[in-house]
């Protein structure tokens, strides 16, 4: 009569399955696979096959995509400044500037500044910040001179495609 007090038959059943050793059994175990060998099984070699395991991702999936569950990450996208880590990241993975990467200067310098600001999780010293301040210096002004690189380029190829002043005169 005390089973009419139970709310849920299943959760009971599994309760029993579980707590009185039931398992090969019961019906409703979970994904392991409880198996009992006599000393005659024991000493016979082996028939049952394991599946393959799956390899883990990595960093960047088959498909091209960041995998942000990489243990490799080491948390960096999850942690206090999570957000400004994968936007720099982003725009470092998507980026088609040459050289890579040369284009995502602010969102490194927003991850920067998320990370002085925890300095007891992410660690910093002067000398880093130096060092970083003038490796940032130097890839904006490389970014600035390919920019202007391009448009002297591109306003070269527009004056060689322009006929001459003389000949629309002409004509």
């Amino acid at each position: 009569m005390w089973l009419k007090n139970v709310n849920c038959l299943q959760c009971f059943y599994d309760i029993l399955c579980h707590y009185l050793i039931l398992v090969p059994k019961c019906p409703f175990t979970g994904k392991d696979k409880v198996i009992f060998l006599t000393k005659e099984d024991y000493e016979k070699p082996s028939t049952i096959e394991l599946e393959e395991e799956e390899q883990p991702a990595g960093l960047i999936g088959p498909d091209g995509e960041i995998n942000w569950n990489c243990p490799c990450l080491g948390g960096m996208a999850t942690g206090p400044c999570g957000v400004e880590f994968r936007e720099a990241f982003s725009c470092f993975h998507y980026s088609k500037a040459e050289p890579r990467g040369s284009d995502c200067y602010e969102p490194f310098q927003k991850m920067h500044e998320c990370m002085q600001s925890y300095p007891q999780l992410y660690g910093t010293s002067e000398e880093d910040d130096k060092e970083f301040q003038e490796k940032m210096q130097k890839a904006e002004a490389e970014s600035a001179a390919a920019a202007a690189e391009s448009a002297a380029a591109e306003a070269g190829a527009a004056q060689a495609e322009a006929p001459p002043s003389g000949a629309a005169e002409a004509s």
